[in-house]
């Protein structure tokens, strides 16, 4: 079977990573079969269709995000043999990388997978031409590819070309920037064509001004890359912009997952919300189909969603409010999702004002252009549209099954 399918059991310092995971392709190498991942206690359903239906989409880059020291490097290395589960299953495209059953688990080399560390790993004694030409080098590349001397110099100039590096073939690590690094970390590993890549924290040895470029940098390689690949995150904006698929991970496990827009605009549980950036969270009291009360800011709110037995929480981006000026209780058509601001704290940032509400409700509002005052208008009060708040389960709270939801 094309793809990917691990199951992935190891025990770390405070918890177990316990991952179960298919990424399935097309023969043709295209990325658009289905994708799927699941926990290893839930049922393996395709990407963004909990319902099990084939979006029949191209994956691109999947995205791992959690917090530090969940197990998502950890996850990765496992994949790519650099350390070894206590037990457990790895094929890639059919081969088999590990079978704690069978005794099987090939070496990193011999795995065919591309592994971009954080720190790139560069060799410091080596030029930027040497570093890339490398792994055409071994054994195991050289009885694949049967390439000539001329054939892989060529191969090497190539990468130079595609990554921008022309000019800078005789200069050593030392010499270069964090741009400049990834970018020969990244010809190295796709030099030798891997079956899979893999970044681990990609942006993580980076000053922010480079990051946003960066960003985009690798996008285009990525783009061009007709394998699988892996990115692991802490941030949230790297994973929305970079990832068209997302796992959230927790303390070694997979707690949602999806289509990354998807999971973002719907995340589903508590924790998968937080993980997302959602800063506003309340335990509700249901009152009908499309009413709660939400307890933490003591206000009762409309919701475009019918609300169901499993709905214990609801939740607001600090973004999706809309400031209400002139408002007067009773007399407004948008009804009774306008929450008072208050006694209000406000914090200005560069391109922002936050701005924490006398119910502790939390605002973002972005400064518009040509915005140079440094004063900030509270509104009386904020509009918070039904289709905007979010509908979520108590993450802890067992299914029928006995699994975690």
């Amino acid at each position: 079977m094309a793809g990917l399918q691990a199951n992935i059991r190891k025990q770390l310092r405070e918890f177990s990573l316990d991952i179960s995971l298919n990424i399935s392709m097309d023969v043709s190498g295209k990325r658009r079969s289905s994708m799927e991942l699941a926990n290893s206690m839930e049922k393996t359903l395709p990407m963004g269709d909990s319902r099990g239906r084939d979006g029949g989409v191209q994956p691109g880059c999947v995205g791992i995000l959690g917090a530090s020291g969940c197990g998502k490097s950890m996850m990765l290395k496992s994949i790519a043999g650099i350390v070894t589960p206590e037990e457990g299953r790895i094929c890639l495209n059919g081969r088999v990388l590990y079978d704690s059953e069978a005794g099987t688990n090939l070496s990193a080399r011999k795995r065919r997978v591309g592994y971009l560390f954080q720190d790139y790993a560069l060799f410091p004694n080596m030029t930027v031409e040497e570093n890339i030409a490398i792994g055409l080098k071994t054994r195991i590349y050289r009885k694949r590819m049967h390439l000539s001397e001329k054939e892989r110099m060529e191969k090497v100039q190539e990468m130079l070309r595609l990554f921008r590096l022309e000019g800078l073939e005789k200069q050593y690590p030392g010499r270069l920037s964090g741009g400049q690094k990834q970018r020969v970390a990244l010809a190295r590993i796709l030099c030798y064509e891997p079956e899979m890549l893999m970044l681990d924290e990609p942006f993580s040895a980076l000053d922010a001004h480079l990051r946003e470029r960066l960003r985009l940098e690798l996008m285009e390689v990525l783009g061009r890359y007709q394998g699988m690949a892996l990115m692991v995150t802490h941030d949230r904006d790297e994973a929305y912009q970079i990832c068209e698929y997302l796992l959230l991970m927790e303390r070694g496990r997979i707690i949602g997952k999806g289509r990354t827009k998807e999971l973002f605009q719907n995340p589903g549980t508590v924790k998968a919300a937080v993980l997302t950036g959602c800063k506003n969270i309340s335990r509700i009291i249901p009152i009908n189909e499309h009413r709660v009360k939400a307890v933490e800011w003591n206000q009762e709110l409309e919701v475009g969603q019918r609300v169901d037995e499993s709905v214990t929480h609801i939740g607001i981006r600090a973004h999706d409010m809309i400031p209400a000026d002139g408002w007067k209780e009773g007399t407004d058509s948008r009804g009774n999702n306008m929450v008072r601001t208050g006694t209000a704290r406000v914090s200005e940032m560069p391109f922002e004002w936050y701005v924490t509400l006398e119910n502790g409700l939390w605002w973002k509002k972005g400064k518009q252009a040509g915005e140079y005052s440094h004063e900030f208008h509270l509104p009386e009060a904020l509009y918070v549209p039904k289709e905007a708040i979010l509908l979520l389960r108590d993450s802890n709270i067992p299914d029928d099954g006995g699994n975690a939801r």
